[in-house]
């Protein structure tokens, strides 16, 4: 499969660098365009454009160590840190905005109450896609 552009949400996890990895693995055959985009979430009690300088300042560092890491990988990726009520639908506005053909998303093991979940987010992302999804699966023993 080949892909021309590719979308991938980035959260600052353990995942987030063999996502990129494998992102500039599949872009290098069609030289694809690659969008890494952190979601900041901004409570429903404050304005969507407020200033939340500890949340920016981690977001900032996360996409900084993203686009090193394709460095390494010798591609180059645009990253865009995004302020939103939801990552779900921003996810999915950003991969129809930029006509992305995939989008790349880390997961990692989250239990709650005992479960594996996906929490929200994914979940939305795999119902609501415009494209075809990849989940990154982080085995950690």
């Amino acid at each position: 499969m080949e892909f021309n552009k590719i979308l991938v949400p980035v959260t600052g996890t353990t995942a987030d660098d063999e996502v990129i990895k494998l992102a500039c693995q599949l872009a290098k055959k069609s030289k694809a365009k690659i969008w890494t985009v952190y979601v900041l979430t901004v409570k429903r009690t404050l304005p969507l454009d407020v200033e939340i300088t500890p949340d920016v300042k981690k977001a900032e560092e996360v996409l900084d160590h993203i686009t090193i890491v394709a460095e390494d990988e010798g591609y180059e990726v645009e990253t865009d840190l995004l302020q939103a009520r939801e990552a779900g639908p921003t996810i999915v506005d950003e991969a129809v905005e930029r006509e992305a053909d995939l989008i790349l998303m880390g997961v990692v093991y989250k239990r709650i109450f005992g479960q594996f979940s996906l929490g929200s987010v994914v979940p939305y992302v795999l119902q609501n896609a415009p494209c075809e999804v990849i989940l990154y699966h982080q085995y950690t023993p």
